[in-house]
Order: C-alpha cells, then sequence, then structure tokens
C-alpha cells in the first residue's frame, strides 16, 4: 500500500524529521536531490535498513489536484533491495501525521515528539499539552502488543499523570485488554487523514438492568470485551483532545447522548413499574381477611304434611304413611 511507503525526510541543518505537508513542494525541492540536498531519507541516516549516517537526498514529487499526493521518494537506485520496513514507515509517518494534527486543535499549548516522561521511564510517540494543563501521550501502535507489555506502559504514564491515547495500524488487532481497562482505541488512516473508532452495541437487558450501568444499554466507548463491534469513521479535523483523549464532533456527541438519554428514560420507568409490583405484593401478603362468627346453616321451613282422612301423617312424596319422628320433615329419607 502507498500508505505505508510514505518516506519521512530529516533536515541536516536544523536536525529534525520533517513531513512532505511542512512546507510547499517548491521549498522541498530546493532543499532535495539535485539541488541543495540537505533533506535526507530519515530512516537511511538513522541506520534502518541501511549502515547509520546514510545519506540520500529525497526527491519531492506530486502536485496540486494530480492524482498521486505530494510525497518524498528515493532517486532510482538509492532505495535499500528491499525496500524499508512497511511497519516502521508507517510508524514514522503516524507519528507526523499525529503531530500536525494535534498542532491544529484549539485548546493545545504544546506538541513534541519523541518526548520521555518526566521520570524517562517512557518515551511518547507525541506528547501534548492542553491548555487546561492535562498531559496526553499519543500512541502510534503498528503491530500487536502483548497484555502485559501494554499494561506496563499504560501504567506507567498513569503514575505520572499522563493519559496515553492509543492509534493503531489499518489490519492490526486491538487488544481486548484495552477495552477491559476502559481505554479507547483508534485505528489510523494517516494518509487519509481520518481515524476509526469502535464502539460496543448495547447489552442484552436482563434481570433489574436498571441497577447496572446504564450506559452499557446504550452504543458506549470504549467497547466491552466480547461486545459486538460497530465502526465509526471520522476525519481527524473533526475530533477533538480532551483530558481524556480524543472527543467525538458535536453530532456524534450529540447522537450518542440522545441514545443514552432515552435509556435512562426507559430504565426510570421500568423501575417504576417494578416498585409499583412490589408495593401491590407487599400488600397481598400483610392484608388479612377480616375472620366472621360462625352461624349455623338454617334448617328448611317445616311444612304442613298432608294428612288423610283418617288423619294419619303420609309423605308428601309418596303419600305412604309416615313415622312420627319424620311427620316434622314431611317425608321419608330416601324420597
Amino acid at each position: 500500500m502507498l500508505d505505508d511507503l510514505l518516506v519521512v525526510g530529516f533536515d541536516l541543518e536544523t536536525q529534525t524529521e520533517v513531513h512532505i505537508g511542512d512546507r510547499p513542494l517548491e521549498q522541498w525541492r530546493a532543499l532535495g536531490y539535485g539541488a541543495r540536498e540537505t533533506v535526507v531519507c530519515f530512516y537511511c541516516w538513522r541506520g534502518i535498513d541501511a549502515p547509520v549516517g546514510t545519506k540520500v537526498a529525497l526527491l519531492a514529487r506530486g502536485r496540486i489536484g494530480g492524482l498521486v499526493r505530494p510525497h518524498f521518494a528515493h532517486p532510482a537506485g538509492t532505495a535499500p533491495p528491499s525496500g524499508h520496513s512497511r511497519e516502521t514507515v508507517w510508524h514514522i509517518n503516524a507519528k507526523h501525521r499525529l503531530a500536525r494534527w494535534a498542532h491544529t486543535r484549539h485548546n493545545v499549548t504544546r506538541v513534541r515528539m519523541e518526548q520521555w516522561t518526566e521520570d524517562r521511564d517512557r518515551r511518547a510517540d507525541v506528547y501534548v499539552i492542553l491548555d487546561d494543563g492535562a498531559q496526553l501521550a499519543l500512541e502510534a501502535q503498528r503491530e500487536l502488543i502483548t497484555d502485559e507489555l501494554w499494561q506496563a506502559r499504560h501504567r506507567d504514564y498513569a503514575a505520572v499523570g499522563v493519559r496515553d491515547v492509543w492509534f493503531m495500524r489499518p489490519d492490526t488487532r486491538i487488544p481486548h485488554v484495552l477495552f477491559a481497562e476502559g481505554t479507547p482505541a483508534w485505528t489510523l488512516y494517516h494518509r487519509e487523514g481520518e481515524a476509526e473508532a469502535r464502539l460496543g452495541q448495547p447489552h442484552a437487558r436482563g434481570s433489574q438492568w436498571w441497577t447496572k450501568d446504564l450506559r452499557l444499554y446504550a452504543p458506549h466507548h470504549p467497547p466491552c470485551p466480547g461486545d459486538e463491534i460497530v465502526r465509526e469513521r471520522f476525519l481527524l479535523e473533526e475530533l477533538g483532545l480532551d483530558a481524556t483523549g480524543v472527543s467525538f464532533p458535536p453530532t456524534m456527541h450529540e447522537r450518542l447522548s440522545q441514545q443514552a438519554a432515552r435509556v435512562h428514560q426507559e430504565a426510570g420507568e421500568a423501575r417504576n413499574q417494578h416498585e409499583q409490583r412490589e408495593r401491590r405484593r407487599r400488600e397481598g401478603t400483610t392484608r388479612q381477611p377480616r375472620s366472621r362468627p360462625w352461624v349455623p346453616t338454617p334448617l328448611p321451613p317445616v311444612r304442613p304434611v298432608p294428612r288423610p282422612a283418617s288423619g294419619e301423617p303420609v309423605c308428601e312424596v309418596c303419600h305412604r304413611p309416615l313415622a312420627e319422628p319424620l311427620v316434622r320433615y314431611g317425608r321419608h329419607l330416601l324420597c
């Protein structure tokens, strides 16, 4: 990919790394191959894929509006036989892109590349100080690192009050240890000037979900380990920097805020419904029915028993004679 082959220059007069975007092409051509030749390949000069101190004056190629973006290139036949390491080239270009972007943020007061922390335990790819005093370390990570190595770097930065912000090379897997630690991770497409965020999809709502972290029931950034992921890509110029790291554009922030507000409203409704059910249940178990005194069932009224002409009582059903104890009932037991 051309994205991995962009060459970074080194200015022998100022002893600093330089990028094609730092000046107009005409100025670089006056300092490069066939002219003053004070702008050389940074990698060759530093001994990357070539002996230390190798001077290869660079060509500044490209034109405004052309199909190929402006870039530095080795003159024909002067590059290392196998070219420079793609990972190394991406890393150095990414640092320059991040530094130039940080310089343009309105609340940034200082930007330095390859800056050591005060205790000299860590050297940030791009060190940023904001106008509120917050310190950021923008790290361009070109390859997957172990959880232990990342945690060591993360804790060293935290120990000196520096917030580390991670930008991964495209097609490089992001370690889930970042998400387990609640740290966002971005994928940097430095040639396009874009960065991609990963957001976690809303979690399933289980029993009494409204008592848990409501942030997780809306799209959330950073995601949790194992979350289903949705990717959001932005131009770097749309993104900001604050004490927590990279901040979303206002439109994205508003969208996430609306979704979070809806979750809070639904959580309140679910909580109220649950409390009402619990209240009715408690009232139903504590309310005892009033006791009533026992009242015997009244006997049926005694009806007059028809008597034959002889005056002997008979059953009102079968009309046969009745024994004296049954007279009051007017019928036989089986009738």
